[in-house]
């Protein structure tokens, strides 16, 4: 039989089955999908229809970018069975740090005013240096003297965020550079036509995704989808993406903020003039942060030795893994996407505050749990990570819209934590998984 007719033997052979299982879709992946828009969905309804609207989209992406990023990272070191209740205070020492060089150090001793081009790149390498530090601190504790990872970030926890409070003298640090803030959100977006113009990019590079993979399983014997699913899901994650553009398109940048911005560069303001916002920067970088991560989760010997590992860590280490290395790399990287996130958190402040950060512990290890990682180890996703950091952020959002106090917040927060691990446990039950 020629390797046409096998092919269509095993596209054919799929018609008996439901429509989900021709679709080949991630059932739980699909789940928190559903409770995402339900979650929209409802507080939109009590919300009188204000939290699905350009301007709460815009707002809720730019909220959710600094966990999601430290959440990915979670991904790697809940994955190899371990756990970090430090990122919130490192990303608060890695802020206090980027700060200081913005608004004292650089200007005093080396004597380069606010606005010089160099501040910026400095303050930002300032935030990922230390970030890093502190993270390959921490794995060398765990990995090398075989400190349980709970206690060495538990203690992290305790003394970086007041190390920053002692740097920064317990002030809050302002103003920052303007160039450092275009990371933040609302400073830095790229308006309509490149906003589009990436939103093209992404969905052309989404449907070659699926071409590439159809194609890989089919050179390798293995069934694929009908040629009608892979449409309909490339169709969706098109509409999606270009759903997204269009509703950041939509949200209008305010008149007074373009009257400045027109003043700034000495001209006057058109009457009937208006400008949208489009992509915020932040979300490029969450989008490059992304792609990275699942790169090296897929395709690198790091990624490999990653999910090894968590998957069977003695196994592992017999195997010629050297897993104390493994260990300091994990949390380096975790360290490094933590002042990543200390810079796109101040950005959006346009400071630092001694609070900055504060229960992004909590935050950050529920996103990547709900998200799909196992804290039994070996499993987890990039992009369930990412979703869950947007599930987290909705509940919060849509809470403060409809007038629910701080403590019932994170009453709700948590509670949803513990729900997302039960129905995990539950799941991998009924597929036959050990947990």
């Amino acid at each position: 039989m020629s390797d046409q007719a096998d092919n269509t033997h095993l596209e054919t052979g799929q018609s008996g089955k439901s429509l989900f299982a021709q679709l080949e879709l991630d059932m739980r992946l699909m789940g928190m999908v559903g409770a995402f828009i339900a979650i929209a969905l409802a507080f939109n309804f009590f919300t009188d229809g204000r939290f699905i609207t350009p301007r709460n989209t815009f707002n809720l992406t730019v909220q959710t970018v600094s966990v999601a990023i430290m959440a990915t990272g979670m991904v790697f070191v809940i994955v190899t069975r371990h756990i970090d209740l430090s990122v919130g205070a490192v990303l608060a020492i890695a802020s206090a740090m980027g700060a200081m060089m913005q608004a004292r150090w650089l200007p005093q001793a080396i004597g380069l005013e606010y606005g010089n081009p160099m501040i910026a790149p400095l303050a930002i390498v300032t935030c990922l240096a230390v970030g890093t530090a502190i993270g390959a601190f921490n794995g060398w504790l765990i990995g090398y003297q075989g400190i349980p990872a709970f206690i060495v970030t538990l203690g992290g926890l305790l003394i970086w965020r007041y190390v920053g409070w002692y740097v920064t003298d317990g002030q809050t640090i302002a103003p920052l550079d303007s160039k450092f803030l275009v990371l933040g959100g609302a400073e830095g977006t790229l308006g309509v036509g490149l906003s589009w113009a990436v939103g093209a990019l992404a969905a052309a590079g989404a449907i070659y995704a699926l071409y590439v993979a159809r194609k890989a399983k089919k050179n390798h014997g293995f069934p694929t989808k009908p040629l009608w699913a892979e449409f309909a899901v490339g169709g969706t994650i098109v509409a999606v993406i270009l759903g997204y553009v269009a509703t950041l398109n939509a949200y209008d940048i305010p008149r007074g903020k373009l009257r400045r911005l027109f003043e700034a560069r000495g001209e006057v303001l058109p009457d009937g003039y208006t400008e949208a916002y489009g992509l915020p920067i932040s979300v490029i970088v969450l989008i490059v942060v992304a792609i990275a991560m699942t790169m090296v989760a897929k395709k690198t010997r790091l990624g490999k030795y990653i999910f090894a590992t968590g998957g069977n860590p003695d196994a592992a280490e017999l195997s010629g893994i050297n897993t104390k290395l493994l260990t300091v790399k994990i949390f380096a990287l975790m360290g490094f996407l933590c002042g990543l996130s200390a810079v796109i958190a101040s950005a959006r402040l346009a400071s630092h505050a001694n609070d900055i950060g504060t229960l992004d512990e909590l935050r950050v290890i529920a996103a990547a749990v709900i998200g799909g990682t196992a804290l039994s180890g070996g499993i987890g996703t990039i992009h369930g990570a990412i979703l869950g950091a947007l599930i987290m952020q909705s509940l919060q959002s849509g809470m403060a819209m409809v007038g629910v106090d701080a403590p019932l917040q994170n009453i709700v927060v948590g509670s949803v934590l513990v729900f997302a691990v039960w129905i995990d446990i539950q799941y991998r039950k009924k597929l036959g998984i050990k947990v």
